[in-house]
């Protein structure tokens, strides 16, 4: 059986194979002095490679190489070590554009490029493979985008722009856990829009999911840490998580939070408390150093927005939290 005898490719059939793939392809003799530029570079540096050839790299270009790139050409040639400039940390080394340089709005490609030592003739080259980043960058950057908006989706109240449900129910777990640890304290408000039902049927859905969005706002606004959280916790009901607040000063952000809406002056035809919305807040207050438990936080700050409901609306109504017997240190 007789074995096939390789094909070697002329001259001519390989640079022609070398111009037709997308890739960039220069290669630099041991003096830096360029020897290849294939049709991609040409598209790309908008230089012919009869201008190029026979430059150093230096020359060759629009624009001298990065400082990087130098050095790591110089470090192929010396060492005869491959070197990768990756996209990350060397983002467009070559003066190579998307667009010739004689076009408007020439812009630089991103570029990943290789240095790989090779032996021509017994000598020590550099063949410099260059690969356009620019679509997979562009890319990146939308699936980015695209997983930030889910989060910021998974997390936000579609209507009024604040935090969800989901969001409270994590934050407040881990706030808590942390409050009961470092024996700080943490204030819980719960809040309910006045006779809303009312308001909704006269005014329709459309003017109440804009009084929504107003309070929701404005409830926002009356925050001043990061550590703050207002939520959206179902329909009208709103709750508002301040860490550190000592209980004195939960009972005037209490008043301010009422305040804040009934001063907005929402029209409320329907209301039977005023001529406007007003909102009714129920809130409790943790702090480990008084004993009382923090599991009931949640369960006390609803239980007093049902008393202050009870109590005519338009009022806040702040309940203690049950007593409990924390174990002491080494039992």
């Amino acid at each position: 059986m007789s074995v096939p005898v390789p094909v070697i490719p002329s001259p001519a059939a390989m640079e022609a194979i070398l111009n037709t793939i997308s890739l960039g392809l220069i290669v630099v003799d041991s003096q830096q002095t360029v020897t290849l530029w294939n049709d991609w570079v040409v598209r790309h540096s908008g230089i012919e490679a009869k201008l190029a050839v026979g430059k150093t790299i230096n020359d060759a270009f629009a624009e001298p190489p990065s400082r990087a790139f130098a050095m790591a050409l110089a470090n192929t040639l010396t060492y005869g070590l491959p070197v990768v400039l990756s996209n990350a940390l060397h983002r467009s080394p070559l003066a190579l554009f998307e667009r010739l340089l004689d076009m408007p709005g020439a812009v630089r490609i991103h570029q990943s490029v290789t240095l790989t030592p090779v032996q021509i003739d017994g000598e020590r080259c550099c063949l410099i493979q260059i690969t356009d980043s620019t679509t997979s960058i562009k890319r990146e950057k939308i699936l980015r985008s695209h997983s930030e908006l889910l989060k910021k989706e998974a997390t936000t109240d579609g209507l009024t722009g604040i935090y969800n449900r989901r969001f409270f129910d994590e934050h407040f777990k881990m706030a808590l856990g942390h409050s009961t640890r470092q024996n700080s304290s943490i204030s819980i408000f719960m809040v309910d829009i006045d006779f809303f039902k009312e308001y909704n049927d006269f005014y329709g859905h459309v003017i109440g999911d804009k009084a929504l969005i107003e309070v929701a706002t404005t409830l926002k606004q009356q925050l001043l840490r990061a550590s703050d959280v207002v939520a959206r916790f179902g329909g009208e009901e709103f709750i508002l998580m301040l860490p550190n607040m000592a209980q004195d000063s939960a009972v005037q952000f209490a008043e301010k939070l009422r305040l804040a809406i009934w001063n907005s002056d929402i029209p409320h035809a329907r209301s039977k408390v005023g001529d406007r919305v007003s909102i009714s807040i129920g809130y409790s207050h943790f702090n480990k150093m008084e004993g009382t438990d923090p599991n009931a936080l949640l369960s006390t700050a609803d239980a007093a927005l049902y008393e202050a409901k009870k109590q005519g609306r338009n009022r806040c109504f702040y309940k203690e939290l049950p007593q409990v017997n924390f174990p002491k240190p080494g039992n």
